[in-house]
């Protein structure tokens, strides 16, 4: 008679003696990496709301088929732009798979996750000033809108307990972002790998602070960035890069854009800090020390800090267009806002000379106390150097400007003379000058002007009008218009 093995026995045995002969590469580790391992961090922010991360880490590795679970990543990341390499052996490191673990643990989790399975319920009880506690074995059979519990044979629901007790850890639960690689080595012992990503909900922008004199003829600038992590993760002793520039992006949906407002210095800050350069089509600022960036935290850092920067203050009052086809009050002059513009250029000579990225400008000075009040202030677009910039901060509250037309004539087929008179009073202790600009539409030619003028562009014109220290200017002209 044959000796026969259990067929049980039989199919462990086979499965056994595959493991054995198996090769090295199908034997799969799991390790573990977090932010202990890591020996450099660069961070490179976008003025977009997203961010580049490269995270060098050193890690052993032992040889095949490696699980590696790369903790402590931004939880914004985006997981098509996940790249790593070994830089220590970059032909013996293959990315065989790789997933974004994004389930994080937490009570409802983990009970979602035990649906099924047995735990146990702990109910404090007190009797005679004593409490104990009193377990229940039980299987969670279902947690939709509220658990369902079997208890030997009965089925409850509403069942309370002051916690509960589970037996291990699920697998595809995690206590923090992860990303997990399949990785293929041929290079065994210590490896330096580096991983590159891209995340959102981080952003930075420029705020900038300029101090005028009393005279407002020259001031100080002082520029700050904010930056605003949200992105899930602290970025500790991080090499930092800003990047300045309208970068295009391809989105499949909507991005909400994350705003953040931080609170303005007003103290002097350090020399500029940041070294910067072009990159493609954008400037590159690099912060010349490591520097920790939190998450749910907002960071200011000083960016440039420059002292005697001369000003032209200018009065500035703009003609509309409805003037020309609009009967407004008849006989009635109109009130136009004087707007008080500060410029300044960007250049080596004045103090300044490099690339100002995209920001708000609040100007301040000093009351006759020597007390800084805020007087105005305005946003810049990304200015080169070299190039002016020009801020509103306000309309003039002791200047005035009245307009009217004096006249009108026919003179023709589609030809028209009209008159303006624009009255300017100053009731400032010093003599100022208004620049007036006017919208002529047409074929124009101004006949006679009682103050200089200039064609500043096809359909506009501007007058250089003097106005003596608390006295009275008029501007009149006279032009012939042609329309089609």
């Amino acid at each position: 008679m044959l000796n026969r093995t259990p067929l049980p026995r039989l199919i462990w045995t086979l499965a056994c003696a595959l493991f054995l002969f198996m090769p090295e590469s199908f034997a799969q580790t799991a390790q573990t990496s977090t932010e202990a391992d890591q020996k450099e961090l660069a961070v490179t922010v976008y003025n977009s709301n997203i961010a580049l991360v490269r995270d060098v880490r050193r890690v052993k590795l032992a040889t095949g088929t490696i699980d590696l679970r790369f903790m402590d990543i931004a939880a914004a990341v985006n997981p098509a732009t996940v790249h790593i390499v070994s830089l220590t052996a970059p032909k013996d490191l293959a990315v065989l798979e790789q997933n974004y673990e994004y389930d994080l643990l937490s009570p409802q989790k983990l009970l979602q996750k035990y649906v099924g399975k047995e735990l146990t319920l702990v109910r404090l009880r007190t009797e005679n000033n004593t409490t104990r506690e009193d377990p229940v074995e039980a299987t969670l059979l279902a947690y939709n809108e509220g658990p369902v519990w079997q208890v030997g044979n009965q089925i409850i629901t509403g069942m309370g307990a002051d916690r509960y007790v589970f037996p291990d850890l699920p697998e595809n639960l995690y206590s923090k972002p992860t990303l997990v690689w399949l990785l293929d080595n041929r290079h065994s012992g210590e490896q330096t790998v580096e991983a590159s990503y891209l995340t959102n909900q981080i952003n930075w922008n420029s705020d900038y602070v300029l101090t005028v004199a009393a005279d407002q003829k020259t001031g100080d600038l002082n520029g700050w960035v904010t930056i605003v992590n949200n992105s899930g993760t602290a970025f500790k002793n991080a090499m930092l890069q800003l990047v300045a520039g309208e970068l295009h992006r391809v989105y499949q949906q909507r991005d909400m854009a994350l705003e953040g407002r931080a609170m303005k210095a007003m103290a002097a800050p350090a020399a500029a800090q940041f070294a910067e350069e072009g990159l493609s089509e954008y400037h590159l600022y690099t912060l010349e020390r490591p520097t920790t960036v939190r998450n749910n935290e907002t960071k200011q850092i000083s960016l440039l800090a420059s002292t005697g920067v001369n000003i032209e203050k200018v009065f500035e009052v703009n003609g509309q267009q409805f003037y020309y086809h609009n009967q407004q009050r008849p006989g009635q002059p109109f009130k136009d806002p004087i707007q008080v513009r500060m410029k300044f250029k960007n250049s080596q000579a004045n103090s300044l000379g490099i690339p100002l990225p995209a920001g708000t400008v609040r100007v301040y000075q000093g009351d006759s106390k020597g007390r800084v009040q805020f007087i105005g202030e305005d946003r810049i677009d990304h200015t080169p150097k070299d190039e002016t910039l020009d801020l509103l901060i306000g309309n003039a509250f002791d200047i005035v400007a009245e307009r009217k037309q004096t006249d009108f004539q026919s003179l023709g087929p589609h030809t028209y003379e009209l008159a303006f008179e624009i009255a300017l009073r100053n009731h400032k202790a010093e003599p100022i000058t208004v620049l007036v600009n006017e919208p002529i539409g047409g074929d124009w030619r101004i006949l006679d002007s009682t103050f200089k003028w200039e064609k500043t562009a096809a359909f506009a014109a501007r007058f250089t009008v003097p106005v003596a220290a608390n006295g009275e200017s008029i501007l009149k002209y006279r032009v012939r218009v042609r329309w089609d």
